[in-house]
């Protein structure tokens, strides 16, 4: 949260856009440091997150603005709320601790209820439809792509052989198979469990998380005053690869190609760096909270026109 703060440095009075908002975490703080009269706007494509984070944030009344919507949408939302410019804009694309808890839609291996993984029910298909009809193939593909699964074409076929006989319908089914097939080193104490890549994998896919993230980036951008700032909190890699290289396209801006001996395409860079790149939790706080472990941040500040 400090790291997140001293990136936006939200002054009193300013416009900040939460993209999502989650149970509000990094909201309360973000709408304290705007005090007495900064609005922020809160966007999550999960239902239950906005309606947590608007019980949660009630005291703050009308300085608090939510929307359930993708932040693929940022642009539209942001100019139908008011937030057109905004001086700060966050994305934090974690999973919350709420939604790795909800049994009903088995985002965590542990979870007994429907294999569904979607951030909005109402959008897309669950992640049992791809378990269950994908081909060895496709679902090797899947895992390898979105998961970097080195065991990816083994499980794949586990889960064939599984689903023959029965649906896979749980978490907890998908996550027995996959340990099973591809179980963890008998030696040495491994982090992670054997299913994280692929249920990372299938999150990715039914949410279309790496088509969204560029597009809402791009909406960021624009959205922004000059010298507005915007943070982004990734966990892994394909993430992560997705926003630095958005920022250094936006640093360079000129797109032209390297052999052309002057600039013909007339872009000019849009984004500066703000402090170090990227920037992690500390020990502390990875003490504190091990799910932090994994998280990037990357900032920066919108230039001039």
């Amino acid at each position: 949260m400090q790291e997140v703060l001293e990136s936006l440095a939200p002054a009193p009075g300013s416009f900040q856009i939460d993209a999502t908002v989650g149970g509000g975490g990094h909201s309360r703080p973000i709408l304290e440091a705007t005090s007495p009269s900064g609005r922020l706007l809160g966007l999550d494509a999960d239902a239950a997150a906005i309606a947590r984070t608007r019980d949660r944030l009630a005291s703050y009344g009308n300085r608090l603005t939510l929307r359930q919507a993708n932040f693929e949408e940022l642009a539209e939302v942001a100019d139908q709320a008011g937030f057109d410019p905004a001086d700060g804009i966050l994305f934090d694309l974690g999973l919350s601790s709420y939604q790795l808890a909800d049994d009903a839609r088995a985002f965590s291996f542990r979870a007994s209820g429907p294999l569904d993984m979607r951030f909005d029910t109402g959008r897309g298909v669950p992640a049992a439809t791809l378990i269950n009809e994908l081909d060895e193939d496709a679902l090797t593909d899947l895992f390898k792509r979105l998961g970097e699964e080195p065991q990816a074409r083994r499980i794949a076929r586990a889960i064939v052989a599984r689903r023959g006989r029965e649906p896979i319908t749980t978490g907890q089914q998908l996550a027995d198979v996959v340990a099973a097939a591809a179980p963890a080193p008998p030696r040495g104490r491994r982090r992670v469990h054997p299913a994280t890549r692929v249920f990372q994998a299938l999150r990715i896919a039914v949410n279309r998380e790496l088509e969204t993230l560029p597009v809402a980036l791009a909406a960021a951008v624009q959205i922004l005053r000059e010298n507005g700032r915007l943070a982004v909190i990734s966990y892994h890699s394909l993430e992560d690869r997705i926003v630095k290289r958005f920022i250094a396209a936006e640093r360079r801006g000129c797109i032209c190609p390297p052999e052309a001996p002057i600039c013909v395409c007339g872009r000019q860079p849009r984004l500066a760096l703000v402090g170090p790149q990227p920037r992690r939790p500390s020990d502390a706080e990875v003490a504190r909270n091990p799910r932090s472990r994994s998280a990037l941040l990357r900032a920066a500040r919108k230039l001039a026109a």
